[in-house]
């Protein structure tokens, strides 16, 4: 068992079949999972797929927002908001797509032109669900 003052998580069946929660809160630090793009069971702004990839990385952006909403919900429930934020990765299937949707979209997360987190950004061949093309991993101190 985990030593978390306190869990949360969004009840979606990918928690029980791979055996995680979305966040913890240990002490003064709240550790988030990845954050993809889903607002209940449903993917948000779904690549279109073929042969088990994305074959258009065109909605990174659309996914990027909906990744920073779903971890402002749940920093929300620890009394916590993206301000809070220290360190981020971010994990995406097309880096070109990905930087170009990054510098528009941090920014509107976070709230201003220079957000104040450490940030990391790596490319990779696929997530968990080949409909993504982004997922973000946060940690926030309270």
């Amino acid at each position: 068992m985990s030593k978390a003052d306190q869990i949360e998580r969004f009840g979606v069946s990918w928690e029980a079949d791979y055996g995680y929660v979305q966040a913890l809160r240990h002490g003064g630090t709240i550790y988030l999972s990845g954050q993809v793009a889903h607002d209940g069971p449903a993917l948000v702004a779904p690549a279109p797929v073929e042969a088990g990839r994305p074959a258009d990385t065109a909605n990174t952006a659309a996914q990027m927002r909906q990744c920073y909403a779903n971890a402002a919900t749940l920093l929300a429930r620890f009394g916590a908001s993206l301000d809070d934020v220290v360190d981020e990765v971010l994990y995406v299937v097309d880096a070109d797509e990905g930087d170009r949707a990054a510098k528009v979209v941090r920014k509107e997360a976070y709230g201003r032109p220079d957000p104040q987190v450490a940030s990391t950004m790596i490319g990779i061949s696929r997530l968990a669900f080949p409909e993504l093309l982004v997922e973000i991993k946060l940690i926030a101190r309270i």
